[in-house]
């Protein structure tokens, strides 16, 4: 039986710059090159060894993983490319990083969807932090703000003991990170999380809210993102823990 071939995947900003490249003077545009075969600028003597800011190129085969150690910053729009890995290849470790790959020559074969980056619910979680969090976040805020002690009493009890229809916030949030570590979605959610935070930010940026208030509209931004993320993995006892179901005043309720 024929082995499929793998998918090798690299991430860049919009621009479709290698980050790293970028930060080591010796910038490398993939979108410059697509279908071609590139050399490092730079590589490495010392096989894997870091000489430079950029020593070789690093691509993943678990797409979920195409936004960890790339020198970006969690912002979005990002570019996710499909590469061919030439000439000796080599790796840290086999048994640390089994989805990663180093080498100094690639092909660029492609550009893929960006929001493969973020799991296979990546353009639905897209949605939730572009237009869901930024309507929902002063609305967050707002409730922890009236009512500072009776919502911290709230969240405690969320976070330790859930409700009668869902588990506690801690176990849930737990959980979708033991799930994105099997499933080789770790730097995905990591990226989600900061996504849903900076769409706070931009939210409230204008706001008078206070600084706790923020803290809990970040809680509440990254359990909806993560909870999308995993739609269609957990029941919805998990799902409503992630999305804090029973935390919002009533008017908030209904106003979701």
């Amino acid at each position: 039986m024929t082995r499929k071939p793998l998918t090798w995947y690299i991430a860049t900003p919009a621009d479709g710059i290698i980050e790293k490249s970028r930060k080591a003077a010796t910038p490398v545009n993939l979108a410059d090159v697509v279908g071609e075969v590139i050399d490092h600028p730079n590589p490495c003597r010392t096989k894997w060894y870091d000489e430079s800011r950029f020593s070789y190129f690093r691509m993943v085969k678990r797409v979920g993983e195409a936004l960890e150690d790339t020198g970006m910053c969690p912002t979005w729009p990002v570019r996710l490319w499909i590469v061919q890995p030439l000439g000796e290849t080599g790796n840290w470790s086999h048994h640390h990083y089994p989805y990663r790959l180093l080498s100094h020559q690639i092909r660029v074969m492609e550009e893929a969807d960006a929001h493969r980056a973020l799991g296979p619910r990546g353009r639905d979680v897209l949605d939730v932090v572009q237009q869901e969090i930024p309507e929902r976040a002063a609305r967050w805020a707002a409730d922890w703000d009236t009512d500072p002690e009776g919502m911290s009493e709230r969240q405690w009890n969320w976070e330790q003991g859930g409700g009668p229809t869902c588990g506690s916030g801690r176990w849930a949030e737990s959980l979708a990170m033991a799930v994105s570590r099997n499933r080789r979605e770790s730097a995905a959610q990591t990226w989600i999380e900061h996504l849903a935070r900076g769409a706070v930010d931009q939210a409230l940026a204008d706001t008078d809210a206070s600084l706790m208030a923020r803290c809990y509209a970040y809680g509440r931004a990254t359990g909806c993102a993560v909870a999308t993320q995993h739609q269609n993995r957990f029941e919805p006892y998990v799902l409503d823990a992630l999305r804090g179901v029973g935390l919002d005043s009533p008017a908030t309720a209904m106003a979701a």
